[in-house]
């Protein structure tokens, strides 16, 4: 008994009091700032507010971009016309075949600014040019480009170095293409068609855009080498540069007697060309309009089916697939240079003459006669009909 009488009692040691377990806090998870929502573009609407497709959207992007090339070419023709007096089909089509990725041939007499329009057009450019006078003794590695042996003056060691020839340019002018043996012309074919030239066993790219621009003289046939038919197809048009108006000559007398000295803009660089290229290849064609071009150029062939009766006196060897080809682009590609972003059979009509006269070959009695391969396509596109 203790001393206030309490029962007695064990009281535990201070080690063995049992205490609560202490649970560790984890540390809270770090807090996050929420991401701000991303930005929801607003969706493109039209003026009545209407919401525009994707395919809407790209016709408005072609729409803009027909305007562009309308315009380009409106300022290239004002520009060349500060130089060249009139010859306003040839500028056409010269452009034309440019948008196309076409190669032209110019026809004329001498003294009609051939030169000096292809001139011109490298000044409006911001293209490299480059200019060959096809002569008898011109051989192909004067264009193409050859191999140079050198020699390392610190080691001695000589190996070859190729050095390119006039073709790599972006606009290279073939000046009396019909004046160099046909080993030489046949040099530009593979340039051509391919744009790469091959020297050795190493082929070489050529820079792009890349045009051949040739000219040739049709009364002189002395000393010269007509152009073969296979060379002949490799060019997209054939464009006659004809003789001044009365008025455009006297314009020329003063221009060419006086101190006139025109300054051309650069309008164009190649990436610009090459898009505006691109635009040209989305035009739409109806399918009457495709059947047009298909039924005029197949009717050029002599023994084919529905031909016109006078084709199998006159012609001895119509055109080919090519010229349906290219009867096609230009047309895109003057739609698109008269502000229109289709092609009509009158596109197709404008163009005929300079796709077809120089894939058409008359028969030595149609020479005879007088019937050039001009009046031969003036009677096919009377005949031809056009379709709905």
């Amino acid at each position: 008994m203790s001393e206030t009488g309490d029962s007695d009692r064990t009281i535990p040691l201070a080690d063995e009091v049992r205490r609560p377990t202490v649970q560790p806090v984890a540390a809270p998870p770090p807090v996050q700032s929420a991401a701000p929502p991303a930005p929801q573009r607003a969706p493109v609407v039209s003026p009545h507010g209407a919401p525009v497709t994707p395919a809407q959207a790209a016709a408005a992007g072609d729409l803009q971009s027909v305007e562009l090339l309308n315009r380009a070419y409106k300022q290239m023709a004002e520009q060349l016309g500060k130089v060249i007096v009139g010859q306003h089909d040839a500028i056409e089509q010269v452009l034309t075949a440019m948008f196309c990725q076409g190669h032209i041939l110019l026809v004329g007499v001498p003294g009609l600014a051939k030169t000096l329009l292809v001139k011109t057009i490298s000044d409006v450019l911001a293209l490299s040019f480059k200019r060959v006078q096809f002569t008898p003794d011109l051989m192909p590695s004067d264009i193409t480009g050859t191999d140079v042996l050198e020699e390392d003056r610190t080691t001695g060691k000589r190996s070859f170095r190729f050095v390119k020839g006039p073709l790599f340019a972006n606009m290279v002018l073939a000046d009396e293409i019909n004046r160099t043996p046909p080993k030489t012309q046949a040099a530009l074919l593979e340039a051509m068609q391919e744009h790469r030239v091959t020297a050795g066993e190493t082929t070489y790219e050529l820079p792009l855009p890349f045009f051949v621009l040739a000219t040739q003289n049709p009364i002189e046939q002395e000393g010269t080498y007509p152009l073969p038919e296979a060379q002949l197809d490799r060019f997209m048009f054939m464009t006659i540069v004809r003789y001044p108006t009365p008025e455009e000559e006297i314009r020329i007398m003063k221009q060419a007697t006086t101190n006139y000295r025109a300054q051309v803009a650069r309008l164009l660089d190649g990436p610009s060309i090459m898009k505006l290229q691109d635009i040209v290849r989305r035009v739409p064609v109806a399918e009457h309009v495709y059947a047009y071009a298909r039924d005029l150029v197949r009717a050029t062939r002599p023994g084919e089916a529905g031909v016109p009766a006078f084709v199998n006196e006159l012609v001895q060897w119509g055109a080919g697939p090519r010229a349906s080809i290219y009867l096609i682009l230009a047309g895109k590609a003057r739609a698109i240079l008269n502000g229109r972003v289709h092609v009509t059979t009158e596109d197709i009509q404008k163009m005929a003459h300079p796709v077809l006269r120089h894939r058409i070959l008359p028969t030595f009695s149609a020479e005879a006669a007088g019937m050039s391969a001009d009046k031969i396509v003036d009677r096919l596109l009377a005949e031809v009909p056009r379709g709905k």
